[in-house]
């Protein structure tokens, strides 16, 4: 019989194989789970330098740096998962700015016992929307905690970007007079996490929305660079992102219910859980405010995009010492759209 190799370590067991301790340790198991997942799925020029850290060019402009931490529950669900989720995430956070995203950085939290099965196809994932975004994962980190000290697999990730020159998007700018356009229906994505925890069937199944947005940013910039203000409605909705921009603006909002874009299986849902589409989570829809003349040019570059299909102008700004977010109903009354208040739905990205 022949010896083995000094050193051989059996390639990791993808199949039936899990998260042990020593894959967090510092050592030849944890550079054996880097080698074949991580560095195999999102191969490229900077992860292959072997760094701490990436360094790179940058183009000419103001940086823009946004991290965010996924925690979602479960892990996979209709449209998606947390391996694309982080990285759409990230990305639209970046891009609300009407930045360019560059490049991402990645830690993973993961428990022992984990199936290494369920954390290849959460980093495949990752790689593939890394991919299709044109934004690289250029460095990262992993740690593993003791099994039942998480849930699984935590993940953070962190993306830096470039604002052209000229382009001047914050959530400070909204002004009275100013139109308020979504890209798409609302609620998808809080509504297909719920009825998978619910094991709910509404006839057809609600898929998530999780996308990257930043090539719809872009052709909305392009046609209308003074967009005043950017935003992803994602934990609390709607409802809480415009609550947030009125305040950092210093104005109210007025909403029309009958132009909300909400699909029937949607606010079906939300009526059979008790709940409401306006606080429900997205994670490919984006809140535009602009002045109302460039409205009409700003609908239509949206509308032009894959992303945009569906845009719809769903209100506008309005003068209001309070801040308050009012909704004129389809009843003909008026209803203040308040910030969220508790936990609509935890763990939702």
């Amino acid at each position: 019989m022949n010896k083995p190799r000094t050193g051989y370590i059996r390639p990791l067991d993808l199949k039936h194989g899990r998260v042990d301790m020593s894959h967090g340790s510092g050592g030849r198991a944890m550079a054996q789970l880097i080698e074949e997942l991580f560095m195999a799925a999102f191969d490229n020029e900077f992860l292959r330098q072997q760094n701490d850290q990436a360094s790179f060019q940058v183009p000419p402009g103001r940086m823009v740096m946004a991290t965010d931490a996924h925690v979602v529950s479960p892990l996979f669900f209709p449209g998606g998962d947390i391996g694309c989720l982080s990285v759409h995430g990230t990305i639209n956070d970046v891009a609300m700015a009407g930045a360019v995203p560059l490049y991402l950085s990645a830690s993973f939290i993961l428990e022992e016992g984990f199936p290494l099965a369920d954390l290849a196809r959460i980093v495949e994932s990752m790689a593939r929307a890394s991919r299709e975004a044109g934004v690289p994962v250029v460095t990262g980190d992993t740690k593993v905690v003791e099994r039942g000290k998480g849930d699984g697999v935590f993940i953070t990730t962190t993306g830096v970007g470039v604002v052209p020159e000229g382009v001047n998007i914050s959530g400070d700018r909204a002004r009275p007079g100013d139109a308020i356009i979504v890209n798409g229906p609302l609620g998808d994505h809080g509504v297909a996490i719920m009825s998978l925890r619910e094991n709910l069937s509404f006839g057809t199944t609600i898929q998530s929305d999780t996308a990257a947005l930043h090539g719809l940013v872009a052709a909305m910039v392009a046609a209308v660079p003074d967009i005043h203000a950017l935003r992803d409605p994602t934990r609390g909705g709607l409802a809480t992102t415009l609550n947030e921009i009125a305040r950092q603006s210093g104005v109210g909002m007025m909403l029309r219910e009958s132009a909300l874009p909400i699909r029937a299986e949607v606010r079906a849902a939300c009526e059979f859980l008790g709940l409401d589409p306006l606080y429900s989570a997205n994670e490919g829809k984006l809140i535009a405010i602009c002045r109302n003349e460039d409205a009409p040019a700003l609908l239509a570059a949206m509308r032009a995009h894959p992303l945009g299909r569906e845009a719809a102008l769903v209100g506008e700004v309005i003068p209001d010492d309070h801040h308050f977010v009012q909704m004129e109903t389809t009843f003909g009354g008026k209803r203040i759209v308040d910030w969220l208040t508790g936990e609509q739905l935890p763990r939702i990205c």
